[in-house]
């Protein structure tokens, strides 16, 4: 199965029909349960019993947002899916709904959130979904906002899927220059379907009180990071399979072949534009005269 974000962009992949599936599927709204679950441990809220003001990144239908309600704490929840906001209305959430491009900032005031987490969101970023997006850009955008709206001290948890090091290293990179500290934290690293990642950020300069957790080992102790990294150090890296390429990117000198005129002519199928039937002279060269 493909993952969703090399499928469509969100707005498009979560559509009427696939938002009611995901939001009725037992198996789904168990996941992120226990993914929200560790992501509020992680965030590290103070036991008071005072509700505290929480931004969640990609709510989607609300289930993420139902679990924070459950710990009494008020939310709000950013989606770029309509439709996923509209069943998270139907279901009468009692967070915030914001339909908004994380990409392009998160549009809140300067430090009122006490904290935020972000479910299997933040790796969308990666993808340029249009000729105007630049994934380093909208990377920046995105981590630069999110700091500006945290309260000094405050902790946001993203757990994420990268789709290589390379992209975890991207995104890390960004969070870090926009001013946070902290890092990735690794559950079950050593497992291919229970393995998770957080990336626990943060507002501020590093101190003792920022130290980045240790993850969850197969016998639910704590692991360490060197623990997670022999696995990946010989991975392969690119940004994403549905990245376009860049405009300045070097063309080889016997120029685009075959296999990227039909990429390209298929890519064109999909949007529903006419295109010429494949044939033996496809991207074949014509002769310099007849």
């Amino acid at each position: 199965m493909s993952r969703p974000e090399l499928v469509a962009p969100p707005e498009i992949f979560y559509n009427d029909d696939e938002a009611r599936k995901y939001t009725s599927s037992s198996r789904i709204i168990d996941i992120q349960t226990q993914l929200t679950e560790r992501a509020l441990e992680l965030l590290v809220l103070p036991d008071d019993g005072v509700p505290r003001l929480l931004l969640d990144i990609g709510c989607g239908s609300g289930l993420s947002g139902e679990r924070l309600t459950e710990h009494g704490h008020q939310w709000l929840g950013l989606d770029i899916s309509e439709s996923m906001l509209d069943v998270a209305l139907e279901r009468e959430v009692e967070g915030d709904l914001i339909l908004g491009d994380m990409g392009q900032g998160l549009g809140i005031r300067p430090g009122i959130l006490d904290g935020a987490i972000s479910i299997s969101a933040v790796q969308w970023l990666c993808n340029a979904d249009k000729s105007c997006h630049e994934p380093r850009i909208r990377l920046k955008a995105f981590f630069s906002s999110l700091y500006r709206c945290l309260g000094r001290g405050a902790r946001a948890v993203l757990q994420i899927y990268p789709e290589n090091l390379a992209q975890r290293e991207l995104i890390l990179g960004f969070a870090m220059r926009a001013g946070f500290s902290g890092g990735i934290v690794v559950d079950y690293p050593h497992s291919s379907k229970r393995r998770k990642e957080y990336l626990v950020l943060t507002c501020g300069p590093p101190s003792l009180n920022t130290t980045t957790p240790e993850g969850k080992g197969e016998d639910g102790e704590s692991c360490s990071d060197e623990d997670s990294s022999e696995d990946e150090e010989n991975q392969t890296v690119c940004i994403s399979d549905r990245r376009r390429p860049r405009k300045k990117q070097k063309v080889n000198k016997k120029g685009k072949g075959r296999d990227w005129v039909l990429k390209k002519k298929e890519q064109l199928r999909r949007k529903g534009n006419v295109v010429p039937p494949d044939s033996k002279y496809t991207a074949r060269k014509r002769k310099d005269r007849f």
